[in-house]
């Protein structure tokens, strides 16, 4: 297998390193997806209204907001590990403030404390992910170390729901809580290559000045990666908060639990194939790919009667999250030096959060007015708009941008070199 001969061609500290990473991933995701497909059901029975609903699980967005900025500066002024373990820490506690504050609006605050924990997971995960991979297979190993997101999905929101039914809320945010603790003293071992080793052992590369927070976002090579974020963070968000309520609502026989299986199947499939094929064929198409699987999956919700229909929306948005955000991060990570890269990942992944947060408490004041479905709808054509603004804006002019964004034109905007 592909996998398994790539793992086996690096030199064995980076595989150690890379295999510890894994194993603290998987355990982080299904950790934080336990309570995918519970969470809002808990809200709802502690007696939260719909726009209450939007307004907690948007709040998760506001930790991530107010700390990646100061977690990507750490993840570059430190270790890529600290920021790795202070997100498993947080995913470890937040489950028992859920289970200690059994009232809605205080779980406003537990919510965006717990945003934290992907903040400064996703960080310091990447950054790592990339600091370890040679450059000719950067795409591949970024595909192969993302599945920790489907594989936890596929895992945790399983669990959750299980455990929800058959022994209640109190077990279910303790499994949460172990499960991070043990991510947190897995990362432990985890070793990385100070980044100042780096540059000696590779003298030869220019390293570009590093650029400010300011200048990033002046940056039209960035600028546009954090806006398709942010849009595809409204749809994730819209989908996070209200579909478990829409199902329930709906009965037909497909909870979120499965939703999220079948979606994280999706996800696994998207990802092994895309990662590898990004470094032959360019990030564009397969971006472009995911943007049209997000449309489509949106768009199927509003009309879905059946569980089968259920089932191929999940199929769509596993395949669009699969691709997305990991062909993402290996485009701004073409487009960045090593220097500066947490920072550009707390810039450019903070678009995903504003979109999260803002998703939440819009919808679910507009869920007092609107149905589920027409909730759907506005997603639908929030991801038929990044999907616009990718095949004309993605690169220097209109036409390479097409080029690009179909996979028949180089990224122009990427670094000659990269560390």
């Amino acid at each position: 297998m592909n996998v398994i001969n790539t793992f086996a061609s690096l030199e064995p500290d980076k595989r150690r390193n890379l295999l510890l990473l894994l194993a603290t991933g998987l355990l982080f995701w299904s950790s934080l997806t336990t309570l995918l497909p519970t969470l809002p059901i808990y809200i709802e029975d502690l007696g939260g209204t719909t726009a209450q609903v939007g307004l907690v699980m948007g709040s998760f967005a506001l930790g991530l907001i107010g700390s990646r900025t100061w977690l990507g500066y750490l993840a570059d002024t430190h270790t890529r590990k600290l920021v790795v373990r202070i997100g498993a820490l947080v995913a470890a506690i937040a489950p028992l403030g859920y289970l200690l504050i059994p009232s809605v609006l205080p779980l406003i605050a537990v919510r965006a404390f717990h945003g934290i924990s992907l903040a400064a997971f996703t960080t310091g995960y990447s950054a790592l992910v990339v600091d370890l991979s040679p450059i000719k297979q950067r795409g591949e190993l970024i595909g192969y170390m993302s599945l920790v997101a489907p594989i936890g999905m596929a895992i945790g929101p399983v669990l959750g729901a299980f455990l929800q039914e058959t022994a209640g809320y109190q077990l279910l945010f303790v499994a949460s809580t172990i499960l991070g603790i043990v991510a947190y003293f897995l990362a432990h071992p985890i070793q990385e290559q100070h980044r100042q080793q780096h540059k000696e052992s590779n003298l030869d590369v220019s390293e570009t000045p590093v650029r400010t927070f300011r200048q990033l976002f002046m940056s039209p090579s960035l600028l546009l990666p954090g806006l398709i974020l942010w849009l595809i963070g409204l749809v994730f968000g819209t989908l996070l908060a209200f579909l478990p309520l829409f199902l329930r609502e709906v009965s037909l026989g497909f909870n979120a639990g499965q939703f999220y299986l079948a979606a994280a199947i999706a996800s696994f499939a998207a990802r092994i194939f895309s990662g590898q094929a990004s470094d032959r064929y360019g990030r564009g198409l397969f971006i472009t790919g995911s943007l049209l699987c997000y449309v489509l999956s949106m768009a199927l919700l509003t009309q879905a009667k059946t569980s089968q229909e259920l089932l191929i929306s999940a199929i769509l948005e596993g395949a669009g999250s699969g691709m997305c955000i990991p062909m993402i991060i290996a485009l701004i990570s073409d487009r960045s030096s090593m220097s500066e890269r947490g920072r550009v990942y707390a810039f450019c992944l903070g678009g995903f959060d504003l979109g999260m947060v803002i998703a939440g408490p819009i919808l679910g004041a507009l869920g007092e007015i609107i149905d589920y479905r027409s909730m759907f709808l506005l997603a639908a054509g929030l991801a038929a708009i990044a999907m616009v603004l990718f095949l004309s804006q993605s690169n220097k002019s209109f036409k390479q941008s097409l080029r690009f964004a179909l996979g028949k034109g180089q990224d122009l905007y990427a670094l000659k070199y990269h560390l």
